[in-house]
């Protein structure tokens, strides 16, 4: 098996044969890493998930997407409700894999499970750490404004994102591009760089590196809260945060007592004025000019009342008879 591999020089190419691996991993980033990992021959001992859950407002039993993907492959699959447990430890000792990769699952793995393969667990974590470590990398890094972002091997240790790094890749994040688009471009980008990853362990050629812990940002989780528009801080922000909480949490506020959910919103830079934050500034078939902080606006181009249909600012205009001078809140 051809494969490119980087360990200090990301151009030397090595021959590998297949590795006996574990995949854990859960929602649908995790997909084309699965698909990757089989393309590329190794041999796939055992596919863990985490077990059906509940959602929707019927709260109706919804399968993982790796789940599906590991049966259309006809993989062997788990859903344990605990993968560390000594029932977990126990049934990988048993498998004797030489590397496991983790890709999204969900959950930290104990001490006890990590120690079992020959080569430990390799992570696959959508950003350039230490940068962004957590749950939420891919919202953060366009909420941060970053122009950059990545992926990364890393293999796991007992913290969050902490252990050494394997390799990287830099992709640009685009100025309008929204999370759902990111988030599929990085699935793509981390598989490649996987299938990289394991083919230069099984070479001997890769060198773990210590992160710079000095230099880590941490992520929080995303909640409903964060959507709740500020219209004091700079519309640059809100800008930011319209692309990167698409689709959930989405960004909200108020208009004449009643929520109003923002599905577009650009930053329309300095504007004079001294008016108070939510302040109608205009309306045009562009959009609706709003005061934001630090003496901003921004453009409201796509809006929905709750319960009703998400329109563009001209057809929201129209229903509403929107004037300047009226305020969001």
């Amino acid at each position: 098996m051809y494969n490119r591999a980087a360990a200090g020089d990301d151009s030397v190419a090595v021959y590998t044969s297949s590795m006996r691996l574990v995949f854990y991993g859960t929602p649908e980033f995790a997909v084309p890493s699965l698909e990757a990992v089989v393309a590329a021959g190794h041999q796939v001992l055992l596919v863990v998930s985490r077990p059906d859950q509940p959602s929707g407002r019927h709260l109706e039993l919804t399968t993982p997407p790796i789940v599906e993907a590991a049966r259309r492959l006809h993989l062997p699959l788990a859903q344990p409700r605990k993968a560390g447990d000594a029932e977990g430890v126990a049934r990988l000792r048993a498998l004797a894999p030489e590397v496991a990769v983790v890709v999204a699952y969900g959950r930290l793995l104990p001490p006890p499970l990590l120690a079992v393969p020959q080569h430990g667990f390799v992570n696959l974590h959508p950003s350039l750490l230490p940068r962004h470590r957590g749950p939420s990398p891919i919202q953060w890094a366009i909420a941060s404004g970053d122009t950059v972002t990545g992926v990364t091997t890393m293999l796991l240790d007992e913290g969050m994102d902490t252990g050494p790094l394997l390799l990287q890749r830099e992709t640009p994040i685009g100025s309008r591009e929204r999370y759902p688009e990111l988030e599929a471009r990085l699935a793509r980008l981390g598989a490649e760089l996987l299938v990289e990853t394991l083919a230069a362990l099984a070479a001997g050629r890769l060198r773990p590196r210590p992160q710079e812990h000095a230099l880590a940002t941490v992520t929080p989780k995303l909640e409903r809260k964060l959507g709740r528009i500020d219209f004091s801080l700079p519309a640059r922000v809100w800008a930011n945060r319209c692309r990167a909480f698409d689709p959930w949490p989405g960004l909200y506020c108020t208009l004449r007592g009643g929520r109003v959910k923002v599905l577009g919103l650009e930053d329309a830079g300095a504007v004079p004025g001294d008016e108070a934050g939510g302040t109608v500034l205009g309306c045009s078939t562009a959009g609706i000019l709003v005061r934001f902080g630090e003496g901003t606006a921004g453009l409201l181009t796509e809006l929905q009342r709750e319960g009703r249909r998400r329109l563009p600012a001209d057809a929201f205009l129209l229903g509403e008879r929107l004037g300047r001078g009226e305020r969001f809140g």
